[in-house]
């Protein structure tokens, strides 16, 4: 039975051998790639832009340090070990300056595709201001679960990946069943297919799940924060719906140019 046929298997019936054969294969072998969802905004998401820019800039300026950008990384990112052994100012600001921090460009690029697929969305539902401030709320919210987690860690944490996990989870309570445009390699083929929101976001939360419940109890070593991730996901699940603005009539800003 083929890959593609599997998923349909899970889309419609919710067969749990599928789904363990899918998570199976996602970790190891086939990774699913968003192109771009099938959801046109009414707003402008100006906010979104900035905040894709901001993350842009900044990792340039980390590249332009040269070899002082390890200083940089230190004094700006956020180390668990630094907030549970006394939380000062210096701390408090990091838990938002390491989110605009990236470790390195295929960890910006591959952050910034979520972003600029689903936040656009995330914004157009919840108003300007209010998605700013879920926003910067989810990667709080992400960061402080891994430094619960993790409290004696010394390892640097960068990275706008949690607060995108919690415009991830209020992407799918939001716009579960809107079709995500999924690049999935095969080898040497790639196969395109249309995937529902919630299967594309539920398969990437509970790869997320899963890889973190198998490193708990391990040494944390770096690399993916997990937890981080699985905290702000559940963050926006339940807190973005809360922020939605009411319906009100507005035109599709793709459309003004075909005036």
């Amino acid at each position: 039975m083929s890959f593609l046929v599997r998923i349909g298997i899970i889309a419609r019936n919710g067969s749990i051998a599928a789904l363990a054969e899918i998570i199976s294969r996602l970790r190891y072998n086939i990774p699913m790639i968003p192109l771009r969802d099938e959801n046109p905004t009414r707003r402008f998401p100006f906010v979104n832009y900035g905040l894709i820019a901001l993350n842009v800039l900044v990792f340039f300026w980390q590249v332009s340090l040269g070899p002082y950008g390890e200083i940089a990384l230190y004094r700006m990112a956020l180390i668990p070990l630094n907030v549970t052994s006394g939380l000062d100012l210096g701390d408090a600001r990091a838990v938002f300056t390491s989110m605009f921090m990236h470790a390195g460009l295929a960890h910006l690029l591959g952050n910034m595709l979520y972003l600029w697929i689903f936040g656009d969305n995330v914004e157009d539902a919840l108003g300007h201001a209010r998605y700013l401030f879920f926003y910067l709320a989810g990667g709080a919210a992400a960061s402080l679960t891994h430094v619960f987690l993790y409290p004696a860690s010394q390892i640097p944490t960068v990275g706008a990946s949690g607060a995108i996990a919690a415009t991830l989870g209020a992407y799918l309570i939001l716009y579960p069943h809107r079709r995500v445009v999924t690049l999935i390699p095969f080898g040497f083929f790639i196969q395109v297919a249309r995937i529902p929101a919630f299967f594309v976001l539920g398969m990437w939360f509970l790869l997320q799940l899963f890889e973190g419940t198998v490193s708990l109890g391990m040494a944390e070593l770096g690399g993916v924060a997990f937890w981080a991730h699985i905290g702000g996901f559940v963050f926006g699940a339940l807190l973005g719906p809360r922020l939605r603005l009411r319906e009100r009539p507005v035109v599709y800003w793709e459309d003004w140019g075909r005036w």
